[in-house]
């Protein structure tokens, strides 16, 4: 029976470490955007307004210590 060996270098590790976080980063964008259109489709048939407690602030205008 042959024993077989390898080497595994820190650079590749570090590669399949990368590979492995963005996949992860990529499947949860992609569960938060479809979370978020799926609940905007169901308040909209319900008929529920998201923004009816928040409150509005007023526009602010002016120089802001501009020289005119």
């Amino acid at each position: 029976m042959q024993i077989i060996t390898g080497y595994i270098d820190a650079a590749s590790m570090s590669m399949v470490f990368a590979a492995v976080a963005g996949v992860a980063v990529t499947i949860g964008t992609v569960v938060a955007v479809y979370f978020r259109r799926a609940k905007k489709k169901i308040s909209d048939k319900l008929g529920i307004d998201e923004n009816q407690h928040k409150e509005v602030e007023a526009e602010v205008t002016g120089s802001f210590g501009e020289d005119q």
